[in-house]
């Protein structure tokens, strides 16, 4: 079984490689929380509803979001329409006590800006969590997840791993865990159904038993 911390925030390469879903994947695995400290497009739902829908978890396992914006839209973009001022000292971790898995999920890519003076980078440096970058398995992943790597690993921030999200591609897993120096965590391959029992079935395939 791969070792988690207790404390992960889950971000990516990219806007839609498969966050929300891993995110969950991890909380259905771990028994754990969930905490998207920043939403947009919540317009059209929030990762948190998604995710307790799918899981089936109770209320007490979610956390609200410290901002959630309506506009599907990068987050400083739908921010500004709402003539909302992300401010990062706003958004503290939850309390939570020890032996106790919570799962953060960031918003688009880790340098997706949240305002004019913050980034999703600089939220991960302030709530001090290790990071699980996912990435897609398919062509072009390669130079997303390095240069991703590359700026996490230029800023001090500790990497758990990456988690490939996709069919399976042994060539650019290869490639990724080579030039990028990094684990493998796992390989999520696609889902016909997501339900508690498939998350966790999925966990326990990917990552190993949380047993």
């Amino acid at each position: 079984m791969v070792k988690l911390p207790e404390r992960l925030f889950v971000t990516g390469t990219d806007t839609a490689v498969g966050k929300t879903l891993v995110a969950a994947m991890l909380v259905a695995g771990l028994d754990g929380y969930y905490w998207k400290p920043v939403q947009s497009g919540s317009d059209e739902g929030t990762d948190t509803a998604w995710i307790r829908e799918k899981t089936g978890l109770s209320a007490d396992r979610f956390f609200r979001e410290a901002y959630c914006l309506k506009g599907f839209m990068s987050p400083h973009a739908a921010a500004a329409l709402e003539n909302v001022a992300v401010d990062l000292s706003t958004i503290r971790m939850p309390d939570l006590n020890a032996g106790s898995h919570l799962v953060m999920e960031g918003a688009g890519g880790i340098m997706v800006p949240l305002g004019d003076r913050c980034l999703v980078l600089d939220m991960i440096k302030r709530l001090g969590a290790p990071v699980v970058l996912v990435s897609r398995s398919t062509l072009g992943t390669i130079n997303h997840t390095l240069l991703s790597l590359e700026k996490l690993k230029a800023e001090g921030i500790d990497i758990v791993g990456v988690v490939m999200n996709g069919p399976k591609n042994e060539s650019n897993r290869k490639a990724i865990e080579h030039f990028g120096k990094v684990r493998i965590l796992a390989e999520v391959e696609p889902m016909k159904e997501i339900n508690f029992g498939t998350l966790k079935g999925g966990f326990e395939k990917s990552f190993g038993s949380s047993d």
